[in-house]
Formats: structure tokens, sequence, C-alpha cells
């Protein structure tokens, strides 16, 4: 069963955002390390789990992308843990929750990602939330430190019956200096403009660090016969008058390849817009 962050927090999916935060204060003080001695490992996960969750789910954008997703697993497609927990000040909300905050003195670890090519220092920084919490202590990871691979792009286009009905492609590509070959799952009823995140698949880790991940920004090309429009596609069929004014059936394409018989009533118009239910793009 794919996982929830509403229900990781116990909350209906219309709570409102007073509801949230309650929810994850009652959580956050359950599973928080210093409350679970005993039982770190688990805390620790537990922690982080529902700390993930509040952390999308407290952010409207961030929220509303998760709702059109529907499920977390899709939502890490689309996000990193760097994306989800960017502007989450973990040490500012237990705070006010009445912990004391890091063991660090207030300061928040900061890890680097490896950003080769290009100029500059060749890193990106980001704030780890958990560092103060689960030990590590503040301060700078020194470069020695395993580092985590650049993420990479490539543009993949797809036919419009790979878009609507999922496909399993095939794909080379330059990773540095080597050729690549990955296997791609397209999923049924992507468009055009959509990214799938393929984690770890991107360029290697730095000092044993773990690889970047790929992110294939998705281009459906035209078809010869069928338009797109959101979940709804489109054809055009050209019949005679005295047909149109008498009524007759005609055979319709379909995308998967099968033909269709359609009854076309007496007095149909010009430009009339005929529904075929169930042949358009999968919900």
């Amino acid at each position: 069963m794919a996982e929830d962050y509403y229900q990781v927090l116990g909350v209906d999916k219309k709570a409102t955002a007073e509801e949230i935060k309650k929810a994850y204060r009652k959580l956050a003080v359950k599973w928080h390390p210093d409350k679970n001695p005993n039982n770190k490992s688990a805390s620790e996960e537990k922690f982080k789990k529902i700390s993930e969750a509040y952390a999308v789910l407290s952010d409207p954008e961030k929220r509303q992308n998760y709702d059109n997703f529907g499920s977390a697993d899709q939502f890490r497609q689309q996000y990193s843990q760097e994306d989800i927990f960017r502007g989450f000040d973990l040490d500012e909300i237990l705070r006010s929750f009445g912990f004391g905050g890091s063991r660090g003195g207030g300061r928040t670890t900061t890890f680097r990602t490896g950003r080769r090519g290009g100029g500059g220092s060749g890193y990106q920084e980001y704030d780890d939330p958990f560092s103060s919490i689960f030990g590590g202590g503040g301060g700078h990871q020194y470069a020695n430190m395993p580092q985590k691979g650049q993420d990479a792009e490539y543009n993949l286009s797809v036919s419009l019956e790979e878009s609507v009905m999922g496909a399993d492609k095939k794909i080379s590509l330059q990773m540095e200096n080597r050729i690549e070959d990955i296997n791609v799952k397209i999923p049924a009823g992507i468009s055009s403009g959509k990214k799938l995140r393929l984690p770890g698949k991107g360029l290697a880790g730095i000092n044993g660090g773990p690889n970047g991940d790929l992110y294939l920004n998705i281009n459906v090309l035209p078809h010869p016969i069928f338009a797109r429009d959101g979940n709804d596609l489109y054809i055009e069929k050209t019949i005679r008058f005295t047909q149109a004014a008498l009524g007759t059936t005609i055979d319709v394409p379909t995308l998967d390849g099968t033909t269709k018989r359609l009854k076309i009533a007496p007095g149909t118009q010009n430009n009339t817009k005929i529904r075929m239910k169930g042949f358009g793009v999968p919900g």
C-alpha cells in the first residue's frame, strides 16, 4: 500500500493547517529520541517519517502538489529530500513545542552536495534538519566526507500512445566518461512538462557518497490523428451531408489500434462532439 502523508500524521485530507500542526506536535513528542532512549533506532525512523509528512503538509504549495500526486511514493519521484525539507527549520519548530532545540548550541549542520562543472566551488550547501537531534554536531562537513553526486537532466520524447497507456523504454545516456543504458517506466497518463525522477541514476557520488538522481523532462510528440486535451482525446471524422441528416454508423479508430462502431443520430450538425466514454487517458 502506498504511503500517505495524511495517514502518517493521522489527519483527514481536508485537515486545517492548525489540525496538521497539532497532530505533528503530538507525534513529535511521542517519537522524539529523548523520549525513547531504549528504542532509539525505531524512534528516529518514525520521527523522520512524521517530520517529512509535516514538512510537506505544512507548506501550502508542497501540500497542493502532493494532493495532485496522491501518494508519498509518487511525490518523492518529483521532490528530493533536499526539496522536501528546504525552508523547514526543525529546531525552531521543536522549540515552539517545548523542546530545547538542537544539541549543538542551536546550530543546524550543513552538508554539501557535489555540483561538478561550471565555475565556483563546485558544491551546493543545504541544511540537514535531523543532524542536531540525532547527533553529528554543528558546523560544516569537510570535502573528504561522502557527498551525493550531481543530479542530471534529460529531455525524453514519448509517443502519445506511450504517454496514455504507459510503456517501458530503454534509453542510453552519456554519464561523464561512459554510456549508460537505463530502463525507464513511463506511467500511464503522463503529459508534456512532467518530470520523472530516477533515484540514484545521476552522476557518481564523491568519496563513496550516493549517486545523484536523474530527472527526465517529458515531451509528448504530436499524433497524426489524435489530439489530447487534459485527459480527453479528440479525433475528427468527416461524413456526408445525407449521413448527418438521416443518421448512420461509422467506424472510429482508437488509440490502442482497435476500431469501434459509433452511431450518428439523425439531424447531427456540423462540429458536433460525440463522447465515447472510457477511451481517453486513464484518470
